[in-house]
């Protein structure tokens, strides 16, 4: 019996021992989070109190600067006083084609009715014009010469296949419409013939030379192409 007690009293000595001691780390652990909370604390004062600080010493400089600036006659470099410099979004016209001018316009059109509002005035001019220089040239031969037939509207796929030009470079103009099996490209043959093309690049004409203006002070070196740009700007003016 007295050693069941004995042992008994251990156990709950124990026991007791291991409730303090628990009882004491939380403790300790409570007075540790306490002080870094209070630490936490004072270091965002302290920041808080360095930035009003850097605040007004740079508003006082600012100041001063301003002053000077103002007795020297200078300008002052800084946001606009007085001003409200919010900025607005743009209102404008909706977007998109206008739908009263160009009807046959919707979303499954392809894109070269698109692109045949702007530019069809253009092809046109460029038809005439094209025309009327090949003319003059003939017109200025000493004998006779073969006439090749006008170029239509139709031959403006010339643009095409120049642009496409600009994906596959080749070393002549002559190479797009090679027979040569290792370096032939049905495209181009089949849109058009060699020659054609090459007479319409030589003879590609914006304006009359006939209609040169004099060159006076106020002589326009773009003059060739300011009908283009006229017909452009109206274009999208209008569309």
């Amino acid at each position: 019996m007295t050693a069941k007690k004995i042992k008994l009293q251990e156990e709950t000595i124990s026991e007791i021992l291991l409730a303090d001691t628990d009882s004491e780390s939380g403790t300790e652990a409570s007075d540790f989070e306490e002080e870094e909370e209070e630490q936490e604390q004072e270091q965002e004062q302290e920041e808080e109190e360095e930035e009003e600080e850097q605040q007004q010493q740079q508003q006082a400089s600012a100041e001063v600067g301003g002053q000077a600036a103002a007795s020297s006659g200078l300008p002052t470099w800084g946001p606009p006083l007085g001003r409200n410099t919010n900025s607005h979004p743009f209102v404008g016209p909706a977007k998109g084609v206008k739908k009263s001018e160009a009807p046959h316009i919707n979303k499954d059109s392809w894109p070269l009715s698109v692109l045949l509002l702007f530019f069809k005035e253009i092809f046109q001019l460029l038809v005439e014009q094209t025309n009327a220089y090949y003319q003059q040239h003939l017109d200025g031969q000493a004998g006779p010469s073969r006439r090749l037939p006008d170029i239509t509207l139709t031959d403006m796929i010339f643009f095409a296949l120049a642009l496409q030009m600009g994906h596959e470079l080749k070393d002549t103009l002559h190479d797009y419409w090679t027979i040569l099996r290792q370096l032939r490209n049905p495209f181009y043959g089949e849109t058009m013939t060699r020659d054609r093309f090459l007479h319409i690049l030589r003879f590609l004409h914006f304006a009359d030379n006939s209609q040169r203006p004099d060159k006076v002070e106020e002589y326009n070196r773009l003059w060739k192409l300011r009908t283009v740009f006229d017909k452009l700007n109206e274009a999208y003016a209008k569309f």
